[in-house]
């Protein structure tokens, strides 16, 4: 028989009461840790954020400065400001000449040619003269032989008055050698003219030019023989020239006699020319609503040559000395013209009272709202409006100037 031997007590054992409180003791360890965890992330968190914050304060207190370029501002400048209407056309003489022979005769000689200057006056050809000479010695002999005849008819005469008045022949004598005598100095006179012809018939052998100026064209060579009208010289006066203008017929009002014009003529450089409006032709051209208009051209240097093609402009109309500024500097504000100024390191927006325009040159005359010497927004930017805060680029302070307004030629 086996003797088995029972507890004494029945509470469990120590080491099973160990093992129960140790598990949620963990528990609690690692949750305590978990939540100081999260609270160190957040005050983390808390302090990465706060310097964003303060820049961001620090952006809204400072104002946001535009800076501008060399192109973007005007210095107004002031001067005449002037509209202009556009022409072309081709240079002509003012006065040129076709020297023509008066007289029949063979050339015996020219002494100039094409492209030499001549003076008026001076001898360009010259003529057998042979023929001329014999008639001028015929005239000569008939213009005595009838101052001959009119000696002896006048003698007649007072032989025949003595006689009258001893009564030794009638009135009717007398009268008949009266009579003589007329017809006597009739002939002489004509004698007298004949002869004249023949020394001017002689003069013309000699053939000058008629006017200064330059040798276009010589149509006769030593040799030949000239009739009467025949051409011998084309001359040109090239001091003085006419650029003959089209002009629409709507743009005529616009023109007065007396305006100035100024033109460009290809091949010298660029060089600029003047002249002034001489005439305005009253019809307009046939197949055309166009006037010519005539504009009269010093050419005192003889560099422009007749046929050449012009082109350039009329001052149709000028204004005094005033404040111009750019058309594209304009801006409307209701019913006012403003432009922005740029004053003290701001934008500030100026009324202006305008004057003459001009679309070609893109320009306003300003005639009261800025001065001489203003600094002005040239074009619109973005994000610039009066109040703003600008400063000038370093290429624009050097160059106070900024966008010139310069002349037009």
């Amino acid at each position: 028989m086996k003797i088995e031997t029972l507890p004494l007590t029945s509470s469990p054992p120590p080491v099973t009461t160990r093992r129960r409180w140790r598990k949620p003791a963990i528990v609690l360890v690692v949750a305590a840790l978990a939540a100081g965890g999260w609270f160190a992330y957040q005050g983390n968190a808390k302090g990465k954020a706060a310097p964003p914050a303060a820049s961001a304060e620090k952006k809204a207190d400072k104002p946001t400065v535009f800076e501008l370029a060399q192109n973007d501002v005007v210095t107004v400048e002031s001067r005449e400001l002037a509209l202009r209407l556009p022409l072309s056309g081709s240079l002509a003489p003012l006065a040129q000449a076709t020297v023509k022979s008066k007289v029949s005769g063979v050339v015996l000689s020219t002494t100039v040619r094409e492209g030499m200057n001549v003076s008026a006056g001076q001898v360009i050809a010259r003529l057998d003269d042979a023929d001329a000479r014999a008639r001028v010695a015929q005239q000569a002999a008939m213009l005595k032989e009838a101052n001959a005849r009119l000696a002896l008819a006048n003698k007649n005469e007072a032989n025949s008055q003595a006689l009258l008045k001893q009564n030794y022949i009638s009135q009717s004598s007398f009268d008949t050698t009266r009579n003589s005598v007329e017809l006597a100095q009739a002939a002489v006179d004509a004698a007298r003219a004949q002869l004249d012809l023949a020394r001017i018939a002689l003069n013309d052998t000699t053939i000058r030019a008629p006017l200064s100026g330059v040798v276009s064209k010589r149509f006769v060579q030593a040799g030949e023989k000239l009739s009467p009208d025949s051409p011998v010289m084309a001359i040109v006066d090239l001091q003085h020239l006419t650029l003959d203008a089209q002009v629409p017929a709507s743009d005529i009002p616009r023109v007065q006699v007396g305006q100035e014009v100024r033109f460009k003529v290809d091949g010298f450089d660029g060089r600029a020319f003047s002249g002034k409006v001489a005439r305005i032709n009253p019809a307009t051209e046939p197949g055309s609503r166009a006037m010519l208009v005539y504009i009269s051209v010093a050419n005192d240097d003889g560099l422009l040559r007749a046929g050449m093609f012009a082109k350039g402009d009329i001052t149709t109309d000028k204004s005094a000395a005033r404040p111009i500024v750019p058309l594209a500097a304009l801006r409307k504000e209701g019913a006012r013209d403003v432009v922005y100024r740029v004053d003290g390191g701001k934008v500030v927006a100026q009324p202006v009272h305008l004057g003459m325009k001009s679309e070609d040159e893109g320009l306003a005359e300003v005639t009261g709202g800025v001065e001489a010497g203003a600094v002005l927004l040239a074009v619109p930017l973005d994000g610039v409006k009066p109040g703003s805060a600008v400063k000038l680029a370093a290429a624009a302070k050097a160059a106070p100037s900024a966008v010139t307004l310069a002349k037009k030629d």
